[in-house]
């Protein structure tokens, strides 16, 4: 099947054939006619499925015939932040310009005077994040009287950035009689239990298995103490061809802390987290979706939706505290059958974390060593922990600890206060000591040897690479 066989205008089938595009997707192929033929849509595909163009295309030509009043808006798209907004409004100008369609762009940290001019010209297309939107409302500048298309975006990280009291709240300032096209990377009981809720006798389409991982990435994951996090980082940075690299933490604060070390080691990096104005933000993407940046440290904030083409690598420096982000974030890599490599260092404090994500995606990951680092665990996963028993981890703890070496705990003191992350400095300096680290390996000469018969294939050669 192409894209000629889903009923598409040809409009929009010939900015589709400029755009490189010649098959669809399956959330595409699936969802696309049932969009064309006025139905609601449940859709629930992971990340990097090509789920914004199984919407845009369609809504292109639902539009096409009709006119915006001021104010109006005739359909409207609600994202959860601002990088996924402007994804979207891209789309539709990619895929919309054979189609005379006006578009709005809500989002904050923009200018309030010239999103209110868009929206006193008429807009056929209104993009949103949820508090600018009602913010706008409130000032008497937008009217939603007149919505025949909603789409509500990744509906579960909706949820998990307390963004669903908004959507409700605008969900009832909408016309009931309208389209409503819902989608979802998970479907928890809570986004089912909001989906019953605002959609009429839906049309539901799962081109997956809910969070599961791609087999295009290759994954792993390294053991290290807490203290030896950047120390691993920074090798497995150095031990592969990295085009472009995504490395995500768990806190805002500690993404500037590791974009920082990485610079003071001579890395081409940068870094993105909500707390930058959006002008930075914006820059800082578009640097590196163009490679004039190599790596980009991160908060989830870029972990769903966005599409970076051609990131070779993903770095978890921290376990995700939800298991389905995970998911998310390797997805950011191995995207549109390209191959991809996922790296996750872990803790002690770690494990039960990674424990859920072993159970949420089915599979283990292989472990990987590189010598050098103070061995946090036993690479040997204990069954107790596969079933993440909170017991289990605690008694394992106790054995596993070990006193500190005199020489080793004069190293850990020479460590600069200003590195150190936040996550670091609250770890317990019992646990940072676990395990014993090889005399023979110094700390500017660090090989890193894979072991294992699951360690892939990628991996199975002794790399040299220095410290720093």
């Amino acid at each position: 099947m192409d894209f000629s066989d889903l009923g598409l205008s040809p409009e929009v089938l010939k900015a589709v054939e400029e755009s490189g595009y010649r098959t669809p997707t399956p959330i595409q192929e699936k969802a696309i006619p049932y969009v064309l033929m006025g139905r609601d849509i449940l859709g629930c595909a992971q990340t990097g499925t090509g789920k914004t163009a199984s919407f845009t295309l369609p809504m292109i030509d639902i539009l096409a015939s009709g006119r915006a009043r001021a104010r109006m808006p005739r359909s409207l798209i609600l994202e959860p932040t601002r990088e996924l907004a402007a994804q979207v409004s891209e789309n539709f100008e990619r895929y919309g310009k054979f189609n005379r369609l006006s578009m709005a762009l809500l989002i904050g940290g923009s200018s309030f005077v010239d999103q209110e001019k868009a929206l006193d010209r008429g807009v056929d297309v209104l993009i949103a994040t949820p508090g600018r939107l009602l913010d706008l409302f409130e000032r008497g500048k937008v009217l939603l009287a007149d919505v025949k298309v909603l789409v509500i975006d990744e509906a579960d990280r909706m949820l998990d950035m307390g963004f669903i009291p908004d959507v409700e709240r605008i969900v009832g300032l909408l016309p009931k009689i309208r389209q409503t096209l819902f989608f979802s990377a998970t479907m928890p009981p809570e986004i089912r239990k909001l989906a019953d809720a605002f959609l009429m006798n839906p049309k539901e389409i799962s081109v997956s298995p809910p969070a599961s991982t791609a087999e295009t990435v290759t994954q792993a994951m390294v053991r290290v103490g807490p203290k030896d996090k950047r120390k691993a980082l920074r090798a497995l940075l150095r031990q592969d061809e990295i085009r472009s690299a995504l490395i995500f933490c768990n806190r805002k604060r500690d993404v500037d802390l590791v974009n920082r070390s990485l610079k003071r080691h001579g890395f081409d990096v940068d870094c993105l987290h909500g707390d930058m104005v959006q002008s930075k933000r914006m820059e800082t993407l578009d640097g590196f979706k163009n490679g004039v940046v190599k790596l980009l440290v991160c908060s989830d904030v870029a972990a769903r939706g966005l599409d970076i083409s051609d990131v070779s690598h993903v770095f978890n420096f921290d376990v995700p505290t939800h298991a389905e982000d995970y998911v998310h974030r390797i997805g950011r890599t191995g995207r549109a059958g390209r191959s991809g490599k996922a790296f996750t260092l872990v803790t002690p404090e770690e494990n039960r974390s990674l424990a859920a994500i072993k159970r949420l995606i089915g599979k283990p990951i292989p472990e990987i060593e590189l010598d050098g680092m103070e061995a946090a665990v036993v690479t040997t996963e204990p069954e107790s922990e596969a079933r993440g028993g909170a017991a289990s981890d605690k008694s394992r703890g106790r054995r596993r600890s070990a006193k500190p070496s005199s020489a080793r705990g004069r190293k850990s003191a020479e460590v600069p206060a200003a590195e150190a992350t936040a996550s670091e400095a609250a770890a317990p300096k019992a646990r940072g000591a676990k395990g014993t680290r090889s005399k023979a390996a110094s700390d500017d000469d660090v090989t890193s040897t894979p072991f294992g018969k699951d360690t892939p294939a990628f991996l199975l050669r002794p790399v040299k690479f220095a410290a720093g």
